[in-house]
């Protein structure tokens, strides 16, 4: 059975590399990244602006049948462990919040994130599938990370080759049906804020 799409719908046409990008739970457990694979999505995060060029992301990408693969997976929330196993890799996302001298980075995890909406469109382009992941134990993570006081675990993102249709049938009847359901958003319009005047203090 054929790849399961979920082109999204929008106002205006979207470059493929977006349209069609989602996050399956469904990965093939057979397939492997390569070397290049891998070092094609880390420069993609690599290039990712930041606050002053101060490029707080940090990455640990741990392969399926590794130890490190399966210590990461364990800190795992139970709902996302019954999936994520499949994926060829898990990548530990982290912010540096602090400099090595104590001073703080307040835009670190927003620049993360950049970081992490690059690799993922690179991934698409190299036909592969990312699902973010936020359901984690934030302090085993944390252990995992060379106890390294300046990183704060953000993130755990599985990536390989999506499982084809047929594949859906390995996950549970409710992930089954998450995974086939249509991609949803709000509209533009319901993300719009107003910008009121200025509020300007009466010091009479």
């Amino acid at each position: 059975m054929s790849d399961l799409r979920k082109t999204a719908t929008s106002a205006e046409p979207l470059h493929p590399l977006l349209a069609e990008r989602w996050s399956p739970r469904a990965f093939d457990p057979d397939h492997q990244l390569t070397d290049r694979q891998i070092t094609a999505l880390l420069e993609a995060a690599r290039w990712a602006p930041s606050a002053g060029n101060s490029q707080p992301w940090r990455f640990a990408v741990t392969r399926r049948g590794s130890a490190a693969h399966a210590s990461v997976l364990d800190t795992l929330d139970p709902a996302n462990q019954v999936w994520a196993h499949a994926a060829a890799v898990l990548i530990v996302v982290a912010a540096q919040s602090v400099t090595a001298d104590g001073a703080s980075r307040p835009w670190a995890a927003y620049d993360t994130g950049q970081a992490v909406a690059h690799l993922s469109v690179q991934a698409q382009h190299e036909g592969l599938a990312v699902h973010q992941m936020g359901g984690f134990d934030r302090d085993r993570l944390a252990a995992l990370l060379a106890h390294d006081p300046t990183v704060t675990p953000l993130s755990v993102v599985a990536v390989g080759r999506r499982a084809p249709a047929d594949g859906l049938d390995d996950l549970d009847a409710s992930l089954g049906e998450r995974e086939r359901a249509p991609r949803q958003r709000l509209s533009v319009t319901d993300l719009m804020l107003t910008v009121g005047p200025a509020l300007v203090a009466d010091h009479r």
